[in-house]
């Protein structure tokens, strides 16, 4: 629509520019042919006086002469005029036009009016030309006029001008008539050379550029003051019209000046040394006519044939050295200046040839040819600010855009910083990574562009850990299965974000495959060989690397020998074996060295919309975040909201509805763990979370932590909310048949009825109430709050069934090995065995195994979960049901033997290790232990007492 509407304003415009030039065209041709109405003699009065003139010669002789007219005189004597006014006579005054004469009238004998400058004028034989007016009247008809006319220079000596009588405004009107067109154009050029001065010298303090405007201004300027000094009305403008008459001859001297400074501007310098001569014969043609005309020798108008001669070859080597550059093809830009530029200096020559007749001119040419040439030198000049104001923002674009990649480019490296900041182990590790890439990439001979763009894709390698929940990415302990998975996520998270991004060449490609192998076993897409991208195969190395070398919690930086063999070993299994060549001679040439420098951007690189891309990357950046905060309110393992999400959820459907408050717990899950590894107990957690978000659509629920759950079900009735708990336990009961490993799990709940407007923190009581009641008499059911205050049992707390508690108990302290105590318990347990064995001379042990790494292997993650597992699970399978164990810390366990020989302490541990051994096959993982007895022997106890 916006398209169509715009065509329709350039279709008005069109209309309007042909109506214009219509009515332009209909003006001058009725103008050109139509009556002349100021010429009409019923309106316009003759003013040319009629009468017969006289020549009184010196000699005596007269002479008729008719006027205007030229006559033979010498220079110097002065030329006598008589005529007799007619009868009739009335004007008010006549009128003669000096050519640098001095003028006497006399009317009836009597001198009426002189017009001499010998007194006024600074120098000089002549007076300025100019028209002289004697005044008249009636009286004076039939008297004598006397006209005495004299000049010092031999071109004007002779020159009779025509006479005029009448009113003098009419005659002055008559005169503005007949050359007033060229004093407006002197005007206009005169004002139009100033503003384009001022305009041109404006533009160079903008773009700190000189414009050859400037110097076609000034030559407008003495083009204007050579017409107003040569106006027939130059004595209305100014005081003193000799002054103006002077300026003429001093700016024809002068003008090969601007004229080849412009020329020589628009020409670049190309012909500097020819003009420069032309500047050096101006200048002293100047002083020698100015010495002369000061000192009376020969006035300007005698040396102007000199100041034209210039003029001429100014002209001349004008046009020699325009036609040389168009013919070379050096004018491309300029070459349509060029028919304004000869049309201009055409009417110059016009103009001083037109100078050496009597009837002049008068500027008309030249100003005609200035207007053309001003008209074309505005359109270039208009150009060439409108090139240098594009250029200028180009720069200005190539500059923001070059901070906005800095810019972009440190908020980028910001964000991976800031993720590493999380882990004090791994700070720092991206910039490392990123100078260690460089150094393997100028090995292969990459340019620069390439390194630098290598060194950001490498800062940003694992920018996608910013999705992951800091509870998976800092966990200090083992990670589940399914945690390993979500931490391998991070290379499809950091593509993912990075995928709007061009700024960086192959960032996504390193984001996305830097954990891949050389032999297909990496992540996440099993890329093998060279399917691998290259920038990624080289960051693999340095990251391994940067890994090796760096402190890590559980071992200190491994030693430059240690590195090197584990690079070696992997060669061609992990990674590239070229790249791994090129970093083992970095390694052996010890120049792994990270510099302070970096690789800048050169001018050539072109980056484009870098706005739109950072603001898409941040756009990424901040939904993943939102993503991983929302991934953090809920419980990975359930896939439930957490407590403080799932509280303030029922908190707010309870003011607002009716419904039931259900606080449920997962009965014997420290049991499941004990026997059968947490992996067992997750499964029964993760199996009671997909039945809740099956039984409780519409509904809250969440997780409290550990076994517990918490769900507010509104606006149902007892009865369906008894069928729905119903159902969740007998489901439950359903499917954990068919797991042997989560058999003994169950589930208790407790129920409380709430109001709408209910405080949460009194219904939530209420139902842990409940639900304390229900474990305490027998699990497995659920309890309505409201139960326990219409019951009226007063055995209620004290007369509970003995027999349901013992077996509560019987099954709930059923353990094998205790293993995954908190350090806390392990400690209550070791006091007590130590005052069972003071009193019943019980002997019991505490024994430490300690995983130990051989001295030339490097520890990876996920060997380590492998072997810390494989240990777990000898200690289980290979230690009484009556000793206790627990993980002391990330390599130790302690175990408790009791009542164990020492002798045997040996063969248990051995059997512990056979059974790790075969779990684990490898063997970069060396167990060892230590063990001491519990009780001190009675030496150990005087010799502490002392």
């Amino acid at each position: 629509m916006a398209k169509e509407n715009y065509k329709i304003d350039k279709k008005k415009k069109q209309v309007f520019y042909i109506l214009m030039l219509a009515i332009l065209c209909w003006f001058i041709v009725a103008e050109i042919f139509g009556t002349n109405e100021r010429d009409s003699s019923e309106n316009v009065r003759d003013l040319t006086y009629h009468g017969t003139f006289t020549w009184e010669k010196s000699d005596g002789s007269t002479e008729q002469i008719e006027i205007p007219g030229i006559y033979d005189m010498a220079a110097g004597e002065t030329m006598v005029l008589t005529t007799q006014l007619p009868t009739d006579y009335d004007a008010q005054t006549l009128m003669i036009r000096s050519s640098l004469q001095d003028v006497r009238f006399y009317v009836d004998g009597q001198l009426r009016v002189v017009y001499d400058t010998s007194d006024t004028r600074i120098a000089g034989k002549n007076s300025a030309s100019r028209y002289v007016f004697c005044p008249t009247s009636v009286d004076d008809a039939g008297k004598e006029v006397r006209i005495e006319l004299k000049t010092h220079t031999e071109k004007y000596a002779g020159v009779v001008n025509e006479v005029f009588c009448g009113d003098k405004a009419e005659i002055w009107e008559y005169i503005f008539d007949s050359y007033g067109l060229a004093t407006i154009i002197a005007f206009f050029l005169l004002f139009a050379g100033i503003v384009t001065v001022i305009f041109s010298m404006a533009l160079g303090l903008v773009y700190h550029v000189k414009f050859d405007m400037e110097y076609l201004g000034w030559c407008i300027i003495m083009a204007a003051g050579w017409m107003l000094g040569e106006s027939k009305m130059r004595q209305l403008l100014v005081p003193n019209a000799s002054v103006l008459s002077t300026l003429c001859f001093v700016i024809i001297m002068l003008c090969p000046l601007p004229i080849v400074y412009y020329i020589d501007s628009m020409q670049n310098g190309k012909h500097q040394k020819v003009f420069r001569w032309m500047e050096y014969v101006s200048v002293l043609n100047f002083a020698v006519c100015c010495v002369l005309h000061l000192t009376g020798v020969a006035d300007f108008i005698e040396t102007m044939p000199v100041a034209h001669a210039i003029l001429g070859v100014t002209l001349v080597l004008v046009v020699a050295t325009v036609c040389y550059d168009l013919h070379h093809g050096y004018i491309h830009k300029n070459r349509y200046v060029v028919p304004g530029l000869f049309v201009a200096l055409l009417s110059v020559a016009v103009e001083a040839v037109s100078s050496y007749f009597v009837i002049s001119i008068y500027g008309m040419f030249m100003g005609i040819g200035m207007i053309v040439l001003l008209f074309v030198n505005l359109v270039r000049t208009i150009r060439n600010v409108q090139n240098m104001e594009n250029s200028r923002q180009r720069r200005e674009m190539k500059k923001r855009r070059k901070q906005m990649e800095a810019m972009s480019l440190q908020l980028m490296q910001t964000l991976s910083t800031t993720i590493e900041a999380k882990d004090e182990y791994t700070r720092g590790h991206s910039h490392r990574v990123a100078e260690y890439s460089v150094l393997i990439a100028k090995e292969l001979g990459w340019n620069q562009k390439e390194l630098f763009n290598l060194r950001n894709a490498a800062h940003l390698h694992d920018i996608g850990k910013i999705g992951i929940p800091d509870t998976i990415l800092n966990k200090p302990t083992k990670l589940t299965e399914e945690e390993y998975a979500v931490i391998k996520e991070h290379t499809v998270i950091g593509s993912e974000i990075l995928k709007n991004i061009t700024l960086i060449d192959h960032v996504i490609e390193v984001a996305r495959h830097h954990h891949e192998r050389y032999d297909g076993k990496g992540y996440p897409d099993g890329l093998k060989g060279e399917e691998i991208p290259l920038p990624a195969r080289i960051v693999a190395v340095a990251d391994s690397y940067d890994a090796m070398q760096s402190r890590r919690i559980y071992r200190n930086p491994l030693e430059a020998e240690t590195i090197y063999k584990e690079i070696s070993k992997n060669r061609g299994i992990q990674f590239d074996p070229e790249i791994a060549d090129i970093f083992l001679k970095l390694l052996r040439e010890e120049r792994l060295v990270i510099g302070d420098g970096c690789i800048g951007i050169d001018e050539e690189y072109s980056m484009p919309d870098v706005e739109i891309e950072i603001g898409k990357f941040i756009s990424d950046v901040m939904s993943t975040i939102r993503t991983q905060e929302d991934s953090e309110g809920f419980d990975f393992l359930t896939g439930l909201p957490m407590r403080n999400r799932g509280e303030k959820m029922a908190a707010q459907f309870m003011q607002r509805e009716n419904g039931y408050l259900v606080f449920m717990d997962m009965d014997n899950l420290k049991k499941i763990n004990d026997i059968y590894g947490h992996k067992a107990g997750d499964r029964a957690l993760k199996m009671l979370g997909s039945l809740l978000l099956e039984f409780a659509q519409h509904s809250v629920v969440c997780r409290l932590g550990g076994d517990e759950f918490l769900m507010f079900v509104p606006e149902v009735s007892k009865e369906k909310i008894t069928e729905i708990v119903s159902g969740i336990i007998e489901k439950f009961e359903e499917i954990k048949e068919e797991d042997l490993e989560i058999r003994y799990a169950s589930i208790s709940i407790g129920i409380c009825e709430t109001v709408k407007g209910d405080s949460f923190e009194e219904c939530y009581s209420k139902a842990d109430k409940a639900l304390y009641y229900i474990k305490q008499n027998g699990k497995g059911d659920f309890f309505f709050y409201q139960q326990m205050e219409s019951q009226q049992m007063t055995d209620y707390g004290t007369g509970k069934d003995l027999a349901l508690i013992a077996k509560a108990l019987r099954e709930s302290g059923n353990y094998a090995g205790a293993l995954e105590l908190d350090y806390r318990e392990f400690a209550k347990i070791y006091e007590y065995m130590n005052h069972l064995g003071e009193r019943y001379k019980y002997q019991c042990y505490l024994v430490m195994v300690t995983m130990d790494t051989t001295p030339d292997y490097v520890m990876y993650i996920e060997n380590i979960e492998c072997a810390l597992e494989s240990m777990e699970q000898a200690i289980r399978q290979k230690i009484r049901k009556v000793d206790v164990c627990t993980r002391y810390s990330s390599m130790q366990y302690l175990i408790i033997l009791f009542e164990a020989d020492e002798t045997q302490i040996p063969k248990v541990m051995d059997r512990i290790f056979m059974q790790y051994y075969k779990q684990y096959d490898k063997s970069n993982f060396i167990p060892k232990y230590e063990y001491v007895p519990i009780i001190e022997n009675s030496k150990e106890k005087m010799e502490k007492n002392e």
